[in-house]
């Protein structure tokens, strides 16, 4: 009969980190939507602004970048959404409801609709709206963000 040795299992020696100021390095990145899809777009642009990009991601805690999108009227969108995707919005009065397509609002408002998709991706709380103003969304190829040296992404390369 033989005795047999019980291992002891070593305690893990890492330990969770959860963002707090002093770990979180805020960067700014500019994302040019010069022929990019919206929903693509809008979805890279979620991750980056709500931090899942970095290795210290906390949930409930804002550790994400500040993002400057630069060319908003030059979005798209796929088959045939420019003219069947409807947008709704209520005036507040009776029988207020508003229709609008995507290629109406891009005449009108192209900032609007890349503000509103990526808004829809945050969460729906105070974070949420503390998230949402670190996003900037600029019609046209310059942006009033040179003095604090943004780096330029490619979202095609971003996982």
């Amino acid at each position: 009969m033989t005795h047999r040795k019980e291992k002891k299992m070593k305690a893990v020696s890492y330990k969770t980190i959860a963002a707090n100021e002093q770990i979180v390095k805020k960067e700014w990145v500019v994302i040019d939507a010069e022929n990019e899809i919206v929903g693509r777009l809008s979805t890279v642009a979620a991750r980056i602004l709500r931090g899942k990009t970095k290795t210290y991601y906390t949930p409930h805690f804002d550790c994400g970048d500040n993002v400057i999108i630069i060319n908003a009227e030059k979005v798209r969108f796929t088959g045939h959404k420019m003219d069947d995707k409807q947008y709704v919005r209520h005036t507040g009065y009776p029988g207020g409801q508003r229709f609008a397509t995507p290629k109406e609002l891009l005449k009108k408002n192209p900032i609007g609709i890349l503000e509103h998709a990526i808004k829809g991706m945050l969460p729906k709380n105070k974070l949420g709206a503390e998230l949402f103003r670190n996003l900037y969304v600029y019609e046209g190829p310059n942006h009033p963000h040179e003095g604090q040296q943004p780096k330029t992404i490619n979202i095609n390369e971003i996982k």
